[in-house]
């Protein structure tokens, strides 16, 4: 079986790779890992690499915003969103948000922010819409696809706002610093929950809370689904999606009142 990944060298992609590799071995399959390096050529070099090799199917994990043309008669399962027309098996981005921004509700919070980087991404798209959902009739709340300024936070936080929900750990990161250097804090004023569980979860302080993929199962679906493609069984599995879970730490806090709250119009802005 062939792998091709966007790009090695973020966190979670060696853990599929090692996830997948003991699942294919399994089934008497070896793993061939070819790197895309973060850009479309690299992409479609890496899946003709693994064509000329001979490889019997190919699970795939496109570029964002990316529908690779793979030979139609070869095996391929994709891990994407399940939005996809391709996709064979993906993570629950949309459970979730929805499961971060409950978390938080159900800690008292009213007043929210919540911070995307890339509008186009799906699997962003997919978590912000999920917050949406469980925030929609219970909550205040403002949509940023985040640039480069974060000053905007001090003004925010005095205007009401007490928790807010990233679809990255680094995105949570800079948002626990920024308010640090103006004197707010995490988790006493406002309360953080990132996405991916990365090392630096638990290494900053306070510990982050962050939503995560449960990324042995997804490799394993993969596996069954090329594996049976390559066996040509007369009844593929459907397309699924695998829950994600929240891991909460010392960056949320039970909400405590403000004085002179502003509540924030729901609105989405592209920048903050």
């Amino acid at each position: 079986m062939g792998l091709v990944m966007p790009d090695i060298t973020m966190q979670a992609f060696p853990e599929f790779a090692e996830g997948m590799e003991a699942e294919a071995d399994k089934s008497g399959f070896g793993v061939l890992v070819a790197n895309a390096r973060g850009h479309e050529a690299g992409q479609a070099k890496a899946i003709n690499q693994l064509i000329q090799r001979g490889v019997d199917g190919i699970v795939l994990i496109p570029l964002r915003r990316t529908t690779p043309d793979i030979p139609y008669s070869l095996p391929v399962a994709v891990v994407g969103t399940p939005d996809d027309p391709q996709n064979t098996v993906s993570a629950n981005h949309r459970q979730g948000g929805s499961l971060a921004a409950k978390s938080l509700l159900d800690l008292g919070h009213r007043n929210f922010l919540l911070l995307g980087e890339d509008a186009g991404s799906r699997v962003q798209s997919d978590r912000i819409a999920g917050m949406i959902d469980e925030l929609a009739d219970h909550a205040t709340y403002e949509t940023s696809w985040a640039g480069q300024d974060f000053s905007e936070i001090v003004a925010r936080h005095r205007g009401g706002m007490t928790a807010v929900l990233t679809v990255s750990d680094l995105l949570s990161l800079r948002i626990v610093t920024e308010a640090a250097r103006n004197g707010i804090r995490c988790p006493e004023d406002i309360s953080v929950i990132g996405f991916d569980d990365l090392p630096l979860a638990q290494a900053m302080r306070p510990t982050l809370s962050s939503v995560t993929s449960d990324i042995p199962e997804i490799a394993a679906r993969a596996v069954a689904y090329l594996s049976a493609a390559i066996r040509q069984d007369s009844h593929l599995p459907d397309p699924t999606t695998v829950s994600m879970f929240l891991k909460v730490r010392e960056s949320v806090a039970p909400f405590h009142c403000l004085p002179e709250i502003q509540p924030l119009e729901n609105k989405t802005r592209r920048s903050i």
